[in-house]
């Protein structure tokens, strides 16, 4: 993991607002969320079962997460290697998995791989975050 130092963190807005623009930027939202805090995701990169992304942190502030008005602040972004197995699964519980159906996706190789080249995405992740807190700036309160 390679923490960010950005001017978005600890900037508020409202989530509908910039939920719309990091969409609009090929973001997306992390399904896996509370009603208090969530994350925005950017793929920078992706080979095989490797990936990259920009993780944006944000925090509610007022209302809930499920709703556009709701009031967030933004933490700290950091970019993120996750790695997947995309063969086939081998383990003595393959077989029941497959033909009963109670798991559909296999445990992750590493959900916080290695990153080699930091500055390289270190670099990316500060060039996208830059481009998203551009398109954002008009939408911060106080």
């Amino acid at each position: 993991m390679i923490t960010l130092q950005t001017e978005i963190e600890g900037k508020r807005a409202y989530f509908g607002a910039v939920r719309d623009i990091f969409y609009s930027m090929g973001c997306s939202f992390c399904s896996n969320f509370d009603y208090d805090q969530g994350k925005f995701d950017a793929l920078l990169y992706r080979d095989g079962g490797e990936s990259i992304y920009l993780r944006v942190p944000i925090y509610v502030l007022d209302g809930a997460l499920d709703h556009t008005n709701a009031l967030i602040e933004f933490g700290t972004p950091f970019v993120i290697k996750h790695v997947v197995n995309i063969g086939l699964d081998h383990d003595e519980n393959s077989f029941v998995t497959a033909t009963s159906g109670l798991e559909q996706f296999q445990t992750p190789l590493d959900t916080d791989g290695y990153i080699y080249d930091k500055s390289r995405w270190e670099k990316a992740g500060n060039e996208a975050i830059q481009q998203v807190f551009s398109s954002i700036n008009g939408l911060l309160v106080s």
